[in-house]
């Protein structure tokens, strides 16, 4: 990519960072943390290429497919997808309000661009899989990516998953994990430590690509190298700092799920629009 493209995408980095506090600060509730950490990932799949999408048709049968397994950070998906045109950006002022079509977590009837429902932890890769599995039946070239969170990993259904993907070797699937250690009530390595997790994923037979996922110029590369790998499902691990962005919700897992409060709020703005 060039420094104009490198440029536009940063810009929208901070719109949607800008759209996460905003939004859970409206609704009064809501996860800003993991949808901060996660926002160059969306952000390269809507607005860099990576994904083919039709905001105008957004169930255009060739498109490539997205499942948001941690669905509790819907703020970041709703607002790539507003920003890309899947429904009006005034929509985000109704988060979580009854109605609306943008719930606490993602509701695929009634969000236009979603391609999975997301609540219970730990299913999306397999979601993911079964998609694959279609496409490969039907001789279809579509992709499908699955965002996960670290603290999900510590559900089983996650390892049957990554156990099923190379067995059929779904090198249409690219599995991300927003790797930015913190979860609900403290740190991974506190709760329930995943080790080595590059080595795991090797193990269970995935090509796994190691990336700043805080970098849109290092995420980018990471997806264009995924697509390259024949025979086998592509593991990202996106290294990534939870609450990225404001400099007082990094890495606090208090910032998993409470919004901003007005001074919050503005403290949180000013910061994201002075960033370089």
């Amino acid at each position: 990519m060039d420094e104009k493209e490198i440029k536009r995408l940063k810009e929208m980095c901070k719109s949607v960072r800008e759209d996460i506090v905003t939004m859970t600060h409206d609704a009064g509730s809501g996860h800003p943390g993991g949808s901060l950490s996660a926002v160059e990932i969306m952000t390269a799949l809507y607005f860099g290429g990576i994904m083919q999408v039709d905001p105008e048709n957004p169930d255009w049968e060739d498109r490539d497919r997205f499942i948001l397994s941690k669905g509790h950070v819907a703020p970041v998906v709703y607002s790539v997808l507003a920003r890309r045109g899947f429904f009006p950006v005034s929509a985000m002022k109704t988060l979580r309000r009854m109605g609306s079509i943008l719930q606490g977590h993602p509701h695929m009837a009634s969000t236009p661009g979603l391609d999975c429902s997301a609540g219970s932890l730990g299913q999306g890769l397999s979601v993911a899989n079964g998609i694959a599995m279609a496409f490969r039946k039907k001789q279809k070239k579509q992709r499908v990516y699955c965002l996960m969170g670290d603290g999900e990993l510590q559900e089983g259904q996650i390892w049957e998953a990554a156990m099923t993907a190379p067995q059929h070797k779904l090198d249409n699937v690219c599995a991300i994990v927003d790797y930015n250690h913190v979860q609900l009530d403290g740190t991974i390595e506190e709760i329930k430590d995943l080790g080595d997790l590059a080595l795991k994923w090797k193990a269970f037979g995935w090509n796994v690509i190691e990336t700043d996922g805080n970098d849109i110029a290092s995420v980018m590369d990471a997806f264009e190298l995924a697509k390259t790998i024949k025979g086998r499902p592509s593991m990202i691990l996106a290294h990534t700092i939870k609450g990225k962005g404001v400099s007082f919700m990094e890495n606090d897992c208090n910032w998993h799920g409470t919004a901003p409060d007005d001074e919050q709020l503005a403290a949180a703005l000013k910061e994201i629009r002075e960033a370089e």
